[in-house]
């Protein structure tokens, strides 16, 4: 309670927020994690550490993102598609998603059409269900240069 909730790289209206070493923005965490892994660089966690006191408070969207898309370009690779799923009880999430996919095309460089995202529940089971956390997938596409 008390903390703000970014979630695709907008800040959401909700008496609830996520707790993380930088913005906590799960949806940006696991789009990183993705494109990372299609290009075989590993993850976020090492690429940006949560002991690296440069991201520590910074926005996902204006750090790990930008520099996400530079190390996979350092493999001949940009991003192609992005297809990803939000798993929330709350907030309900449909109206914030074309936001979400504006915001995420500019920052990758992409047209809003190749950004899917979706939210569903767990009907309330499991930790989602109770509200005390959010859970993201993603599945990308990488393109060779």
């Amino acid at each position: 309670a008390g903390r703000e909730l970014w979630l695709g790289g907008i800040r959401l209206e909700h008496e609830k927020g996520l707790l993380g070493h930088s913005d906590a923005d799960v949806l940006i965490h696991t789009i990183c994690d993705a494109l990372l892994g299609a290009a075989n660089m590993r993850d976020i966690g090492y690429h940006f550490p949560d002991t690296a006191g440069e991201f520590k408070k910074h926005r996902q969207q204006d750090s790990a993102k930008e520099k996400t898309k530079e190390l996979i370009a350092t493999k001949g690779y940009s991003v192609g598609k992005i297809d990803a799923t939000i798993c929330a009880e709350r907030p309900k999430l449909k109206a914030y998603i074309p936001e979400m996919q504006r915001t995420l095309a500019a920052v990758m460089g992409i047209d809003e059409d190749a950004i899917s995202i979706k939210a569903t529940t767990t009907e309330k089971l499991g930790f989602t269900g109770r509200e005390e956390g959010i859970s993201a997938y993603a599945t990308v596409l990488i393109v060779k240069e």
